[in-house]
């Protein structure tokens, strides 16, 4: 099996859960209000907690390795204001969907990372698909709570969307197995503008939905999520 059909292969399955994030945040009629308060601030810090790790573990070290400092701050700069652009607009025409582009922010550039790192036999790969995986349940299931209750978009609606969403990730594994892997300025480039979105996100939106009055435990989510992509990267490399 040569490494295409294996980064085609391990970007739909790190894509697929997406959706099962999603059809777990659909089920309300078990201890609802637990579900609804605690334990719903809790996933939400808990992927913000992947988040960061994926920005600190991966998309920021692997970014600054082929880039001069200065297309790092430009890189990072313009990334960071252009998806507060986004958020500004997205916000004035179709509601919050801070953690659906968070999700985005974090797999497309991880799957075109992954695709060219396995182009050239980079253990990064594997390490990569492995987070996209972790990450994407419970950005899945984020996403699927902030989408259905902001009101603008049916259930069905958005558990069909994320089904579609997972060819995402072989789409763009291959473009970074045949396009990417030679280019690794371009990719380096793409990661930090990444990194820096994924941290407006955090801090504008992900962070603050967290927070529920009189509760300290779902904090703790954010801290495991962080954990969970640490040990994976200690365990792959």
């Amino acid at each position: 099996m040569n490494s295409l059909v294996i980064s085609l292969l391990l970007a739909l399955a790190a894509g697929v859960t997406i959706p099962l994030g999603a059809h777990a945040a659909s089920v309300e009629n078990i201890r609802p209000k637990w579900l609804e308060n605690e334990f719903r601030h809790g996933v939400i810090a808990f992927g913000g907690g992947v988040l960061l790790s994926a920005v600190s573990l991966v998309l920021i070290p692997e970014g600054i390795k082929e880039l001069s400092p200065l297309w790092v701050i430009v890189s990072f700069s313009l990334g960071g204001i252009f998806f507060f652009f986004i958020d500004r607009l997205i916000s004035r025409h179709a509601g919050s969907a801070s953690q659906l582009m968070a999700m985005l922010l974090d797999f497309i550039p991880e799957a075109l990372a992954m695709g060219a790192a396995l182009a050239i036999g980079e253990p990064i790969g594997m390490l990569l698909a492995f987070l996209i995986a972790l990450q994407n349940f419970p950005e899945g299931f984020n996403a699927y709570r902030e989408l259905t209750t902001s009101g603008n978009y049916s259930k069905i609606k958005v558990l069909s969307s994320f089904w579609i969403m997972i060819l995402i990730g072989p789409l763009c594994a291959y473009l970074g197995h045949e396009f990417l892997s030679g280019s690794p300025s371009i990719l380096g480039a793409i990661m930090l503008a990444s990194a820096a979105g994924i941290i407006y996100l955090t801090f504008e939106d992900i962070a603050p939905q967290a927070v529920l009055e009189s509760h300290w435990a779902p904090p703790l989510g954010a801290v495991f999520g962080f954990l969970v992509g640490l040990i994976g990267h200690m365990l792959i490399l």
